[in-house]
């Protein structure tokens, strides 16, 4: 892959970014940037890092080059300083203190280069009594309250995979911060380190909520509220064959062509009674229960009932809105996501598979102007 076809035609064209490889919301991050056409070029550890999944397969990698430096041997600081000075971007998801350590920390960046955009990716934050504790996703949305929102209002909460925190509240506030930075740098000169933590985004994404407290509208509490599953027209109900329908039929037109649709509309107890909400769940359950989710689809199509059927990540490539509109696109033998969001003038793409741990070392120390980089890698 050459340096043109690396960068792409999305609009981060010509942007050069180091990836200091590692797992989870870091990679998501370089995926994101590398999708809009910069040069991702992945830094990994000679002795491997990432999915314990082979890496033709680990698709947050794709669009990106790799490079092999040890950054423990006594040149690999200096040959990750080199890339460096070349770039606009660095990101890395240490915890705070190991890149310092590791003489790669942002005041090393930043000497050698003022306009850099220093991305750190962490749970925690780089400060804080829980800082240099070790974490995953799912600890992180517990503290901030997230996880606790979802779910039965018996029983424990339910966790959402890693998309709340490690994707939603770091992979995209990181995103957001580098690229926000960035468009100071080239403004003022001036670099910056950005600090994104899973914690701090993830407590941003439930302002809304907060605010809805506040006002008295929102109760503290799992399965009490509008849009958590406490009103029974927002929420999810099983059909005849164990499938399930997703119904959101928030506003009272749609609500009314919702309950038409599914026939209990000259039955149904008043919506605006909460008292009769449970009543109410259970006779949309009890309708739901009388045919397949294929049925029922087929009763809501080209309604503006906002009902949809709950598809699993192996059959929603296949539903014809997303098929229409390619928003999974098979790429090296994978049915995958592609990028997003899209541009009329500078769409991104999918231009490789995922990279290999060193396959593009050579390539890249010529591109960039790196030799000491073929050196570190032998």
């Amino acid at each position: 892959m050459t340096a043109a076809t690396a960068q792409g035609h999305g609009p981060l064209a010509g942007v050069r970014v180091v990836e200091l490889a590692g797992i989870g919301p870091g990679p998501f991050a370089g995926m994101l940037l590398a999708d809009l056409g910069a040069d991702v070029v992945r830094v990994d550890r000679p002795r491997g890092a990432g999915l314990a999944v082979n890496p033709a397969y680990d698709v947050t990698n794709r669009n990106k080059r790799s490079v092999l430096v040890d950054l423990k041997a006594g040149d690999g600081p200096a040959t990750v300083l080199d890339l460096v000075e070349r770039a606009d971007v660095l990101i890395e998801g240490y915890r705070p203190g190991v890149a310092e350590r590791l003489g790669v920390g942002p005041a090393e960046c930043l000497a050698r280069n003022p306009r850099l955009v220093y991305g750190r990716m962490t749970g925690w934050g780089q400060q804080g009594p829980l800082a240099r504790q070790a974490g995953h996703d799912i600890g992180y949305i517990a503290l901030t309250g997230a996880l606790g929102m979802i779910g039965p209002a018996e029983g424990p909460p339910v966790v959402p995979a890693n998309l709340l925190g490690d994707y939603a509240g770091g992979s995209l506030y990181l995103v957001i911060g580098v690229l926000a930075a960035l468009h100071h740098a080239r403004a003022r000169g001036e670099g910056q380190v950005v600090d994104a933590a899973i914690v701090d985004g993830a407590s941003h994404l439930t302002a809304m909520i907060h605010g809805m407290i506040a006002a008295g509208g929102w109760q503290d509490r799992r399965a009490a509220n509008l849009l958590d599953g406490g009103c029974p027209y927002y929420g999810t109900y099983e059909t005849a064959d164990g499938g399930f329908m997703a119904v959101g039929a928030l506003e009272p037109q749609f609500y009314a062509e919702f309950i038409r649709l599914l026939g209990i509309g000259e039955t149904a107890p008043s919506r605006d009674d909460l008292a009769h909400w449970d009543e109410l769940r259970q006779d949309i359950a009890a309708r739901f229960k009388t045919r397949t989710r294929e049925e029922w689809t087929e009763v809501f199509e080209g309604s503006d009932a906002c009902v949809a059927p709950v598809l699993s990540l192996s059959e929603a490539p296949a539903h014809p809105h997303l098929a229409a509109r390619d928003t999974f696109v098979e790429h090296s033998g994978i049915t995958q996501p592609a990028p997003a969001p899209r541009f009329s003038a500078t769409p991104g793409s999918v231009r490789t598979a995922p990279a290999q741990p060193g396959a593009d070392t050579a390539e890249v120390a010529q591109d960039w102007d790196v030799p000491a980089l073929t050196k570190d890698a032998t």
